[in-house]
């Protein structure tokens, strides 16, 4: 028994089998994303973490700008 078999396509069909496979992959992978991203945001939502992030990096930034005041003056 041979190893390989010959497959018998045209170069035209295997470039439209890849081509819709390429299409299917990415559409697949946007719409993965779309629901990972909007349930993360969900998830963030419910529980209320924005108001701490922003609270945190409010004080960086204060102390920051305290600790090298030159960087007001550009």
């Amino acid at each position: 028994m041979e190893k390989h078999e010959h497959v018998h396509k045209t170069r035209t069909r295997i470039f439209i089998n890849n081509f819709l496979g390429g299409i299917a992959w990415g559409l697949g992978a946007t719409v993965g994303v779309s629901l990972f991203f909007a349930i993360f945001a969900f998830v963030l939502k419910q529980v209320n973490l924005i108001p701490f992030v922003g609270n945190f990096v409010s004080e960086i930034v204060k102390y920051v700008l305290q600790n090298n005041p030159h960087l007001l003056s550009r």
